[in-house]
């Protein structure tokens, strides 16, 4: 039975694979490292899911991804929490965007899994000074987070 869902799902691949629409980008979805998400989705290779592109991004009407694998890694504590995180290469047609952070597509399909890139504290770090550059206006601050962001000063 694995064998002919296995078959199937290969040859329903193919078929998408051939119909591309000009709109569909690459994107990147984030699993456990059963390859499950939120209520059990399951993913893998050539696997599509879809809601109905209503509502809130964080609801039942949009498929979550990333536009960037280092985007996915650094937003898993608070997005997702997976302990062991599995990273898939995926293609959808983003219809609703959370600034930069993730994007919603009424349908999202995994194409292959791919290595979860390497963060380092620092990269964790750089990131979380520009996050909180975007947001916080005290002048003495930004400017030492400049001047860690160049190298010039890395102290706490």
């Amino acid at each position: 039975m694995s064998l002919f869902l296995n078959e199937h799902r290969a040859r329903r691949w193919a078929w998408y694979a051939g119909r591309k629409r000009e709109n569909m980008i690459k994107l990147y979805k984030l699993t456990d490292r059963d390859g499950q998400t939120w209520n059990n989705t399951q993913w893998g290779p050539g696997v599509s899911h879809s809601g109905t592109g209503e509502g809130e991004l964080c609801g039942p009407g949009w498929i979550h991804a990333y536009e960037h694998p280092l985007v996915a890694v650094l937003m898993n504590p608070i997005h997702a929490t997976f302990k062991n995180p599995r990273l898939w290469e995926a293609e959808g047609e983003v219809g609703l965007r959370d600034g930069q952070l993730k994007c919603g597509c009424k349908t999202l399909t995994t194409v292959r899994e791919i290595p979860l890139p390497a963060v380092t504290t620092e990269m964790r770090v750089r990131f979380a000074i520009l996050c909180a550059k975007e947001v916080y206006a005290c002048l003495s601050w930004n400017a030492w987070a400049d001047r860690w962001l160049s190298g010039e000063d890395r102290s706490e």
